[in-house]
C-alpha cells in the first residue's frame, strides 16, 4: 500500500510539473522546434528583450498587479478588522457570504457583469471611453479582496484580544494600538494576502479581457492575441522568468511565516518563564 501511494504521488507531481519542466528546457533551445532540442542557447531571451510590444505588456501587467495588490491588501486588512469587530452574528455571517461570492462566482460572469457596469456608468456620465486602466484596476481589486480577507481574518481571530486593550491602557490611542500591536501580530497574513493578490492579478486573463480598454494590454491578453498567429519560443523564455520570480516570492513568504512563528513561540516561552519565576 505504501508503494502504491508513493507511485500515485509521483504520477501527480509528474503530471503537474512535467509541462513546466518542458517549457524551461525548450526556452533554451536554439531552434523553434518543440520536439527536438538542437543546442543550448540564450537566443530567445535576447529576442524577448528586443520585443518592445511584449515588454510594454509586461510593464503594464506589473503596474496593474502591484497597484491592485497594494490597494486590495490595505482594503482587505481594514475589512477583516471590521468583520472581526462586528458584534452581531448574523452580520458576520452575511459579510462572510458576500466575501465568498467573488471567489465562487465564475470569472466569465464576474468579467461580463463588471464590463456591463463600467459601460453603463461611463455612458451615464458621458465619458468618451468606458473601459481603461482604471476599470481594469477596479476589477482586479474586486477579485483580489476576498483572498486578502481570507488570509488576514484568521490571524486576527488567533491574536490575543487583550493585547490592543493593554496598549490602550498604557496610553496608546486606538489607531496607535492597532499600528504598533495588532499589525505586527497579523503581519504574516498581510504579507501572504499581498503575495496572493499579486500572483492572482498577474495571472488573470478572463476578467482583464472584458474590462480592458484600447491602448492598455496586459501580458495574458498579449499572449492570447499571439495564439491567433503563432507563439514563438521567446514566450517560453518570458514564462520561465515569471515562474522563477513567483517561486522566489513564495519561498520568501514561507521563510517570513516560519521566522514569525518562531519569534512568536520564543516570546510565549519567555512569557511563561517570567510568569513561573514570579510564582516562585
Amino acid at each position: 500500500m505504501k508503494h502504491v501511494s508513493r507511485i500515485y504521488t509521483a504520477l501527480i507531481l509528474l503530471f503537474l510539473f512535467a509541462p513546466i519542466a518542458i517549457l524551461l528546457v525548450f526556452s533554451f533551445n536554439s531552434s523553434k522546434s518543440l520536439s527536438v532540442f538542437s543546442s543550448f542557447s540564450m537566443h530567445w531571451y535576447r529576442e524577448l528583450f528586443r520585443d518592445s510590444e511584449t515588454l510594454s505588456s509586461v510593464k503594464n501587467t506589473l503596474i496593474l498587479a502591484v497597484s491592485a495588490s497594494i490597494i486590495s491588501t490595505v482594503m482587505g486588512t481594514a475589512a477583516a478588522v471590521g468583520m472581526h469587530r462586528l458584534k452581531k452574528r448574523y452580520l458576520r455571517v452575511a459579510m462572510d457570504a458576500v466575501t465568498n461570492i467573488p471567489m465562487i462566482n465564475p470569472d466569465i460572469i464576474t468579467g461580463i457583469s463588471l464590463m456591463l457596469m463600467f459601460v453603463f456608468v461611463g455612458r451615464f456620465f458621458g465619458a468618451a471611453t468606458s473601459l481603461n486602466f482604471g476599470t481594469m484596476l477596479i476589477a482586479h481589486i474586486t477579485f483580489c479582496l476576498p483572498y486578502v480577507i481570507l488570509q488576514v481574518l484568521p490571524k486576527i481571530q488567533q491574536m490575543d484580544a487583550s493585547l490592543p486593550e493593554a496598549a490602550m491602557d498604557l496610553g496608546c490611542t486606538p489607531i496607535k494600538a492597532f499600528l504598533k500591536v495588532e499589525v505586527p501580530e497579523i503581519m504574516p497574513g498581510i504579507i501572504t494576502g499581498l503575495i496572493m493578490a499579486f500572483t492572482l492579478s498577474l495571472d488573470d486573463f478572463v476578467i482583464s479581457y472584458f474590462t480592458t480598454g484600447n491602448g492598455f494590454q496586459t501580458l495574458p491578453i498579449r499572449i492570447y492575441n499571439m495564439t491567433k498567429k503563432t507563439v514563438t519560443p521567446k514566450m517560453y523564455a518570458l514564462a520561465t522568468i515569471i515562474f522563477f520570480v513567483i517561486l522566489a516570492l513564495l519561498l520568501l513568504s514561507n521563510v517570513f511565516d516560519a521566522n514569525t512563528a518562531q519569534t512568536i513561540r520564543e516570546a510565549r516561552s519567555r512569557k511563561k518563564a517570567n510568569h513561573a519565576k514570579k510564582e516562585l
